[in-house]
């Protein structure tokens, strides 16, 4: 792991290797409206490095603040610790001694240098010429030289460069390719290449410098920056850089999860990737930036991986018909049948499978029948809903309550934290808690968390989701539906609250999940 090489399969055929760089915390904190927090970036530099095991992180760009230079020199510490020191990178400027000593302050020792890949980029932001441009450059890779650092280069706008001034590209590269400088990075800057382009460009780069490690580095203004990066790989790109979530500048870069399963199903490419881990990174990313995940994102996205169509969940149950390589156990993750007006028998018998009830085919129509009642409604229906719309539709007493909210007391104050005074019924047992929070919701969870701990001496299930939705077209005055998802040990539960307001909404669904759980207890 960490360079760039060919391995054999099982059945002797070369495969390539390819290196993954994550820029997430670099590149990706281009993204407007992102900023983490040092101890955020250690976070997640300590779970790409480890657990998604990316063969290289782009972790800051020297010389930006002195919280910058904080994270920097915390993950440098993590990595220098692990022996991973060589896998941690900083973007640097061609500025002589500046960025070289901000990174070897911060204990860094691996600068990507960026250097201008456009005759349009050094003479209109630099002003300078090419011959003054390489001299600085070889004077700051020289210095970082002197300091034991490792040299990558970048090219920036290294695609216009090549489409408008090749020759100044080329000259660029006959002054530093024989410099000791590990790997070329060709970066799309403005993402503004198809692949076709990309094919022809990089051809040309490897055929004049054959034996070089060129890396590539996509943008995806034009929805291309996938396509784009796997056909570098295809033209004998040895690096690909990514983001999670594709995060990034402008319309973002490529993203992590998608390259990854590209490169390993359609071009049989081996990466260092641990496939396992990357919808966990996702949803950490997605957390510290605020940049809420599509639910259709390929891979990582909510729904990807629900079956909607009843005739799939049909399918599915007779032969596995409507299912692909990307089954959702591959990336830690469960295949859902959704409830709704198209589910169709076939999709509520999954889920009555699951949750270990038994109808007759007569009684499944009657519940099929109301469930596509509800989604004519635009309601959503979790999985967890089912027993109670079994429940009402077949006229059964509901399931008794074995936790109850008896009365509780939420307020807010200008300047004060919320605070939640509550008493709760369980099992026939009645206990008080008494909580402050970030929010009224947060401070009755946390009232509800010290009773199960300090009474009951229970671990109360972590808050995974937290949706707020109403019907489109809605009024003000209009029900307010939560869905919460819930982790009960290796267990998702999503349950619904409905209500005008938000807060009741939310309550209702964390007693439905708590009854759920105290119901599963029982069996």
């Amino acid at each position: 792991m960490g360079t760039a090489q060919q391995v054999n399969d099982s059945n002797s055929r070369i495969q390539p290797f390819v290196e993954i760089m994550d820029s997430t915390l670099r590149d990706g904190e281009q993204t407007s409206g992102v900023s983490f927090l040092p101890h955020e970036k250690l976070v997640i530099a300590r779970k790409l490095l480890k657990d998604v095991n990316v063969d290289r992180i782009e972790v800051a760009s020297a010389r930006v603040s002195e919280g910058e230079k904080e994270a920097v020199t915390m993950i440098c510490r993590y990595a220098r610790q692990n022996g991973m020191l060589e896998r941690v990178e900083v973007l640097g400027f061609v500025d002589g001694r500046l960025s070289v000593d901000w990174i070897d302050g911060c204990g860094g020792k691996v600068i990507n240098l960026l250097a201008k890949g456009s005759l349009k980029h050094c003479a209109g932001q630099l002003h300078k010429t090419p011959t003054e441009h390489i001299g600085d450059i070889l004077r700051t890779v020289d210095y970082a030289f002197s300091k034991g650092f490792s040299v990558n280069l970048y090219l920036e706008d290294w695609s216009n460069g090549m489409k408008d001034s090749p020759d100044y590209v080329y000259a660029l590269m006959d002054s530093l390719c024989a410099s000791g400088i590990s790997r070329f990075m060709l970066p799309d800057t403005l993402g503004i290449m198809n692949p076709l382009q990309v094919i022809e460009y990089f051809r040309k780069m490897r055929k004049r410098y054959p034996g070089t490690h060129f890396d590539f580095h996509a943008h995806n203004d034009y929805d291309l920056a996938v396509s784009n990066s796997l056909a570098a790989v295809l033209s004998g790109a040895r690096g690909i850089h990514v983001t999670v979530n594709g995060l990034g500048e402008r319309c973002g870069n490529a993203p992590l999860s998608s390259v990854q399963v590209i490169l390993k199903d359609q071009f049989h490419a081996k990466t260092s990737i641990n496939e396992s881990e990357l919808n966990a990174i996702s949803r950490l990313v997605e957390g510290y930036s605020g940049i809420a995940v599509a639910p259709n994102q390929p891979i990582v996205g909510e729904n990807v991986f629900t079956q909607v169509a009843g005739v799939h969940a049909d399918g599915d149950n007779k032969a596995g018909l409507y299912c692909n390589d990307l089954v959702p156990e591959r990336f830690g993750r469960k295949r859902e049948y959704a409830l709704g007006k198209t589910s169709g028998k076939a999709n509520i018998a999954r889920n009555l499978h699951e949750l270990g009830l038994e109808l007759t085919p007569e009684q499944t129509q009657r519940v099929t029948r109301r469930i596509t009642e509800l989604g004519d409604r635009k309601e959503i229906v979790t999985p967890e809903d089912l027993p109670f719309i079994v429940s009402d539709v077949l006229k059964h007493t509901a399931p008794e309550d074995k936790v109850r909210l008896v009365s509780y007391m939420v307020s807010s104050s200008y300047g004060l934290k919320p605070l939640a005074s509550i008493k709760v019924c369980i099992n026939g047992s009645e206990y008080e808690g008494f909580s402050t929070g970030d929010g009224q919701y947060d401070a009755f969870v946390k009232a509800l968390r010290r009773i199960y701990r300090d009474s009951l001496g229970r671990t109360f299930p972590t808050l995974e989701n937290y949706a707020v939705t109403i019907p489109p077209g809605g009024r003000t005055d209009a029900l307010v539906q939560t869905v919460i998802t819930w982790r009960n040990g290796d267990r998702l539960l999503r349950t619904r609250g409905l209500d005008a307001d938000q807060t009741e909404a939310a309550i209702k669904a964390t007693f439905k999940m708590l009854n759920i759980i105290e119901e599963n207890n029982k069996q």
